[in-house]
């Protein structure tokens, strides 16, 4: 899935600001703010507004893989329980949400199970926090191919850009690698993005982080699910960027992964025929 255009970074640059530097007087002024709306606007009657995640996913109505998925719908079709494998970084352990209910793995499991009502669908968190793409590759026998997945999302890239790191071939060559050992057990795979994030801006390597995440994609025949189109749109539509990113900067909140999960999971349906 391509990225059309590059990110418009002045929508972050007061999020950030708060978020970053100055939080917990942003947090007084605003929870001050909430209490004198909420008297204001008591005894008023208003038409409820669509929520975040609604918001977020009304942004995003035609999202594509650009692959089939055969495995996957192999087993959709065919009833058979469909095992996925989430493995990536802190964003696949769910930072920030209190329960493993709100990550985005358990969020795409509950709405592909809403989607594919006769499908048994098993989901394995693999993330961890702080995990590199070497980290990531170096746990895949232990934390992929153990499983015996079906289909595995791979959710790649964040921090091998936001500590200051910068791509190179080095690094797109272990991508290629990573990608050809996840297909080579017979997995379906799909490769999430960076977040669309003011410290995932504010590094000098994501765009180059992006373009190789999409051309390893394209060559190895891979699925695509850009967050970071998805995060973009969503932001472009209306979405208040603190409703998706939380108060580091960098990792989404519970609105956040909820819209991934689902998105993601009516993305990996809408394959399927």
């Amino acid at each position: 899935m391509a990225v059309s255009r590059g990110p418009d970074k002045s929508s972050y640059r007061v999020f950030g600001c708060f978020a970053i530097r100055n939080f917990y007087r942003a947090a007084k002024i605003a929870c001050v703010a909430a209490m004198l709306g909420s008297a204001a606007e008591s005894g008023r009657a208003e038409t409820p507004a669509m929520s975040v995640a609604e918001t977020c996913l009304a942004a995003n109505p035609n999202l594509s893989l650009g692959v089939k998925l055969p495995r996957t719908a192999a087993r959709l079709k065919s009833g058979e329980p469909l095992k996925i494998v989430a493995i990536g970084s802190s964003s696949t352990v769910g930072l920030w949400v209190l329960q493993s209910a709100s990550t985005y793995p358990e969020v795409m499991r509950r709405e592909l199970s809403r989607l594919r009502s006769n499908a048994e669908i098993r989901i394995i968190n693999s993330g961890r926090v702080g995990d590199t793409i070497p980290g990531n590759i170096a746990r895949f026998e232990r934390d992929v191919f153990a499983h015996r997945p079906d289909l595995v999302v791979w959710q790649l890239g964040t921090n091998d850009v936001a500590w200051g790191g910068h791509p190179d071939d080095q690094l797109k060559k272990k991508v290629v690698e990573g990608v050809r050992a996840l297909k080579a057990s017979g997995a379906d795979v799909i490769l999430m993005d960076l977040q669309y994030a003011p410290m995932v801006l504010a590094s000098g390597g994501y765009s180059k982080m992006e373009a190789v995440i999409g051309e390893v994609a394209q060559q190895e025949q891979a699925g695509l699910f850009s967050r970071f189109a998805l995060m973009r749109k969503s932001v472009d539509a209306g979405v208040a960027p603190g409703a998706l990113v939380s108060w580091d900067g960098l990792h989404n909140t519970a609105d956040g992964y909820d819209c991934i999960g689902r998105a993601l999971a009516r993305t990996v349906s809408s394959t399927i025929h």
